[in-house]
């Protein structure tokens, strides 16, 4: 079996012989021989076209979907409009008043390179303000891929579309909490 890995040099050198091969190409032509334009070219497989998901609004416009995190759940609505965001009729100053917490539910529209463009109207129940702004992130995510079916990879690629899954661990009988045991006492 031959060895057939490559250094980063071995590819600077492909990159130039194939800058440098079409150039010489049409110097070396003859009368006899019909050129073969496929010859010099290396064979790209071409990628299947994956098929963009049907466009998914309702009767005003909008968008729906729902985002989950932990135990908090959000039904988040996406229209165009100028960028204003309101969670449980409150404005997200108001309701998220921890700046990184509004990054977070902000990063779907920086990966789409869509801020400012669209109107989130957001109703969040259940568990902690981490916890919901979490839910919110995955429900803008959610939304804006069913609005504009073509943001899809990017923002599938950011691992926004992916329902965070991690949950606290029960109590169990017997252990102070999930893992941990009483103190334990020799005397």
């Amino acid at each position: 079996m031959s060895d057939n890995r490559q250094s980063l040099s071995d590819l600077g050198n492909l990159t130039q012989q194939a800058a440098v091969a079409p150039q010489a190409a049409p110097a070396t032509t003859s009368t006899d021989a019909a050129p073969a334009p496929d010859a010099a070219a290396p064979e790209v497989p071409a990628r299947p076209a994956t098929p963009l998901r049907p466009q998914e609004i309702d009767q005003y416009g909008r968008a729906y979907a729902t985002g989950r995190r932990k135990d908090a759940v959000a039904r988040v609505w996406l229209k165009p409009g100028s960028g204003k965001i309101t969670i449980n009729g409150r404005d997200q100053e108001v309701y998220f008043a921890r700046p990184t917490l509004r990054l977070v539910i902000n990063q779907p529209f920086g990966i789409a390179e869509r801020e400012g463009q669209y109107d989130v109207i957001c109703t969040v129940k259940g568990g902690g303000l981490s916890g919901q702004a979490g839910a919110v992130k995955h429900g803008i995510s959610q939304a804006i891929t069913r609005y504009e079916p073509v943001l899809r990879a990017p923002i599938k690629a950011a691992g926004f579309l992916t329902r965070d899954s991690r949950a606290v661990e029960r109590k169990k009988y017997g252990k102070a909490k999930a893992r941990r045991s009483f103190q334990f006492s020799k005397r």
